[in-house]
């Protein structure tokens, strides 16, 4: 008789289910790092270590956080990998941080990115 693997820590019945746990994280009993804040345009966000701030502002349920230059159309984040540079925010007085790339920090004060960040290019 063929024997049956059994994953280290016992049989599956050791394991959590799926459908009990209320968060990926509670699924494999992880212990994270307690939330943060940061704030955008004045308001609090609760941000997770190691969220990007484009995360963060997706769990606020914020989807534009820039506009163009030409037309003031508003952008958030498109490619989510940095190529597009449609998701550039003003992070702690500095314009253009690609925000689907930079991670939240602890403090941080964010802003909405007007065209090019900067008043002394202004169309």
């Amino acid at each position: 008789m063929a024997k049956v693997y059994e994953p280290e820590g016992g049989s599956e019945a050791n394991r959590p289910s799926p459908r009990g746990a209320s968060s990926p994280a509670a699924l494999v009993r992880a212990a994270p790092d307690p939330a943060f804040t940061v704030t955008f345009d004045g308001r609090t966000l609760t941000a997770l270590p190691g969220q990007s701030i484009a995360a963060v502002f997706w769990a606020a349920g914020i989807l534009s956080w820039r506009t163009t230059r030409a037309g003031g159309e508003p952008r958030g984040a498109f490619c989510g990998i940095g190529s597009c540079y449609d998701c550039l925010a003003t992070v702690n007085g500095r314009p253009n941080q690609r925000a689907c790339l930079v991670a939240a920090r602890p403090g941080d004060v964010i802003t909405t990115q007007e065209g090019t960040g900067h008043a002394d290019l202004a169309v």
